[in-house]
């Protein structure tokens, strides 16, 4: 089936080229994603050039080159500039050099062309750009500005004086295929839960460096009309809106009644005594996301992530398994210590002839930062001293600042 493609002038003589990747499953080949996502290139036509901003997935090369005709002849792109040269946003860039004739310049930071030569083994005209370079191009200043860790260290935006245009990459981009292309405010509400886990998981190791790059930006003084991301909604109607969410993310603003609860649970044991806690939080009054991994279910890690990040404290129940923690817990929580910000954890843990699983996790978590409330842990099932303690933790959870 042919993907869907959006082909629209949505400024003057700038035209976004979006293609709907509904092949995809998991992102980078880690983040079960069945939401699916965008990949957003732009095109600037003026004065005799052509600029194109990054491309598409290498699978979507042939229409990419197709939806450039739909506009102008490929051979008359004179600039293609590459903020990030990963391979979802730079994949489609040998087709569409070789249509071009390879007349192009590739604009990119330094090492982004050691990255590309190294992928695609090309050796096309580059121009080499730096932090704070202007370039006048088809009838437009474009300000280059280098954004580190967003999400790679050759990652730049492009500012659009005259349009008050800024392409901001993969930086105020989201996971899924919205059903408009700019953010109405129905479509933002169905939308941002698909940015919080897109921030969790892509960007959530760098989150200190989404603050950095937001203050650089505000620092700079820009007047921004759009931000054009290269996945997910342009934002047009409120850009400050997508700014400001991914800086609260970033800085671990949570949303304060949801509380994350995750169990492992191979036999049904501990699951009850989590069942416990899901029962105290909501008679505290607190909103509870419930994960749980068991014989029936096991849930994404990228779902699991994207609740974490806002949430105001995590409550985390495994049992012991072969004197370690349950494995789907133990890779996840080694995930939580590296993307989402530090928060009040409840550690619930039980085993059947020795108990090590709770206080791995609680060394885990409380070596990265996290402030671990309490560590109750059980043999079999829980008795209704454990239960009492539970309920007691939870309480603590919820007066912890």
């Amino acid at each position: 089936m042919a993907p869907r493609i959006l082909s629209q002038e949505v400024a003057r003589e700038f035209y976004l080229l979006r293609v709907d990747d509904e092949k995809v499953n998991y992102f980078e080949a880690l983040w079960s994603i069945p939401e699916k996502v965008t990949y957003n290139a732009y095109l600037l036509v003026g004065n005799g050039e052509v600029v194109l901003f990054d491309c598409w997935k290498n699978i979507y090369a042939d229409e990419l080159v197709e939806t450039i005709k739909g506009i102008v002849d490929p051979r008359d792109i004179t600039h293609i500039i590459v903020h990030h040269a990963e391979p979802d946003h730079s994949g489609s860039l040998p087709r569409v050099l070789e249509v071009n004739g390879f007349r192009a310049e590739v604009v990119t930071y330094s090492m982004g062309k050691s990255i590309l030569e190294a992928f695609y083994k090309i050796s096309p005209k580059f121009r080499i750009v730096k932090d704070g370079d202007e370039l006048a191009l088809a009838g437009e200043n474009i300000k280059i500005i280098h954004t580190p860790w967003l999400h790679w260290p050759e990652t730049i935006m492009s500012y659009l004086s005259g349009r008050k245009i800024l392409l901001s990459c993969d930086a105020f981009g989201g996971y899924s295929i919205p059903r408009t292309i700019f953010d109405d405010e129905e479509v933002v509400r169905e939308y941002l839960p698909s940015v919080r886990k897109y921030v969790a998981t892509v960007i959530g190791f760098y989150r200190q460096h989404i603050i950095r790059n937001v203050e650089k930006i505000q620092s700079l003084g820009l007047s921004i009309d759009m931000i054009a991301p290269a996945h997910g909604l342009i934002w047009k109607r409120r850009p400050q809106l997508i700014v400001d969410y991914y800086r609260a993310l970033a800085e671990g603003r949570p949303d304060e009644y949801k509380i994350l609860v995750i169990s492992g649970s191979m036999y049904g044991l501990m699951e009850a005594a989590t069942r416990v806690a899901v029962e105290e939080v909501e008679r505290l009054g607190g909103r509870v996301v419930f994960y749980r991994f068991d014989d029936s279910e096991q849930p994404p890690f990228s779902d699991i992530l994207g609740d974490a990040i806002d949430s105001k404290a995590i409550i985390l129940a495994t049992p012991t398994y072969e004197v370690g923690i349950y494995p789907p817990l133990d890779q996840l929580v080694e995930l939580i210590t590296k993307k989402i910000p530090q928060k009040p954890v409840l550690v619930v843990g039980s085993y059947g002839w020795a108990g090590v699983a709770a206080k791995k996790v609680s060394e885990k978590l409380g070596g990265s930062g996290f402030k671990v409330i309490d560590v109750i842990e059980f043999q079999g099932s829980a008795s209704e001293k454990n239960i009492q303690r539970i309920r007691e933790g939870v309480k603590k959870l919820f007066e912890s600042p």
